[in-house]
């Protein structure tokens, strides 16, 4: 699990550095003491999880954080301030956590143990194969055929009987699943965990934590940051990721 600390204070930022060291197993791969500085950083690489101050230069935690809410693979958010009236704000971002200064030893590793228990819960969802992924959801899921050659779609309340093949990329959208034909856009209420499941595995790869593409429509393949690519679909004017993690799986199965 890898994160950074954006702390213009030094020794607040030494202390929490040490505190991250002592009570869990998180890299800390960069610093920063400015919001844009770490703005352009996102632009570039990823990150697990940042502890942020509110009170930084050029660009402050709040709205940093709420340019970061933005993003479709939004890292964790652990709040680090000295003031208490921004909790509320920070909670409407879907911040982990808000640890006020000065630090409480406790709380901190409190909050660093429950923050890694989450990593790994959302990493085997994302890890999952699919087979997995089908018992876990029991019943529910099983309306569903798997490797069947249509799916049912939902568009403004209608059910549209919609051929798999016809499924461009699929991206997630909060609680939603957005589905993308080359004309259409449909939404499914369920995780994209979920929804990729229920695909068939010959077809479509899940090749970001946000995203599952058809590799039938991938029509260029473009080296990005990090040994990682983008992808070019036919018809479509949309670039998706491929995830460091999921990049030696991709290679094999594009035969690259």
């Amino acid at each position: 699990m890898r994160a950074i600390i954006v702390e213009d204070e030094i020794p607040a930022r030494e202390e929490l550095e040490y505190l991250i060291e002592a009570y869990s197993g998180i890299e800390i791969t960069h610093s920063f003491d400015d919001g844009l500085d770490v703005l352009k950083f996102l632009q570039e690489q990823e990150t697990d999880v940042i502890f942020l101050d509110i009170n930084i230069p050029s660009l402050d935690g709040m709205l940093l954080a709420s340019t970061i809410h933005k993003f479709t693979n939004r890292p964790y958010i652990v709040f680090t301030t000295a003031y208490k009236e921004h909790a509320a704000q920070a909670f409407e971002l879907e911040a982990f956590d808000y640890i006020l200064k000065p630090y409480d030893e406790k709380r901190i590793a409190t909050m660093l143990r429950r923050l890694e228990s989450a990593f790994q819960r959302d990493q085997l969802e994302w890890e999952a194969p699919p087979e997995r992924k089908q018992k876990a959801e029991g019943k529910e899921g099983e309306s569903f055929a798997p490797t069947s050659k249509r799916i049912n779609l939902k568009k403004n309340d209608k059910i549209i009987v919609t051929e798999v093949n016809d499924i461009y990329y699929a991206a997630a959208s909060e609680k939603l699943t957005l589905i993308y034909t080359q004309q259409e856009e449909y939404s499914m209420a369920m995780s994209i965990s979920e929804f990729h499941s229920h695909l068939p595995e010959d077809l479509f790869f899940r090749c970001h934590r946000s995203y599952t593409v058809n590799l039938t429509k991938i029509r260029e393949i473009v080296p990005w940051f990090n040994q990682t690519y983008m992808l070019r679909l036919k018809d479509l004017s949309i670039e998706i990721p491929v995830s460091r993690s999921k990049v030696k799986a991709f290679k094999q199965v594009m035969q690259l």
